[in-house]
């Protein structure tokens, strides 16, 4: 038998996690980002090793995502968004959680609501990746493990698809004489 529960955090409650956060972005400020990769990946291990319920399995690959984001050598993460990245895994850099991780069953909710939050504020970044990853992919599958596979391949294919798209919609509208 398995029990839903769901809840609602309002604003005041995220604040709440925001101030937590800035303070866990001020004390990971002071750390080399490998250790802030290293708390992260930690978290995981110990996610991995318990018995988490579902919902904190779920975010875990969001963590993941965000980890590989930082060190895929072919997504090469401007400056710029790899602090961002950063900054959303100081709270994992944190060894004093809001609810101890020891805690069966909840001990993780802090970790995965905190999850959540930094995928709601890199939702973009997260999306990027994920769609090079299925760019590499692809073309992994279509010239083999020699391919090369870049960045800026990825972007200029992008750039490619948005004139193409901006092509056809010009072509259909077009055909649509806006007077009659």
């Amino acid at each position: 038998m398995s029990l839903r529960i769901s809840f609602e955090l309002d604003e005041n409650d995220l604040k709440h996690f925001r101030l937590i956060m800035q303070e866990a972005r001020q004390v990971a400020s002071r750390l080399p980002p490998e250790d802030i990769v290293a708390a992260a990946e930690e978290l995981m291990s110990q996610v991995e090793e318990s018995t988490a319920p579902g919902f904190v399995l779920n975010r875990l690959r969001n963590l993941k995502m965000m980890i590989r984001m930082l060190s895929d050598i072919e997504w090469r993460l401007p400056h710029r968004e790899a602090t961002r990245v950063l900054n959303a895994l100081a709270y994992f850099a944190e060894p004093e959680d809001l609810i101890p991780d020891h805690i069966p069953g909840l001990g993780f909710l802090d970790d995965a609501i905190m999850i959540e939050l930094v995928v709601r504020e890199l939702k973009h970044e997260i999306e990027a990746y994920r769609d090079f990853c299925d760019y590499r992919e692809r073309l992994v599958e279509e010239r083999g493990l020699s391919a090369t596979v870049s960045r800026d391949g990825w972007l200029e294919e992008r750039r490619g698809e948005l004139q193409n798209r901006m092509r056809r919609r010009r072509k259909r509208a077009t055909k649509t004489p806006l007077f009659r």
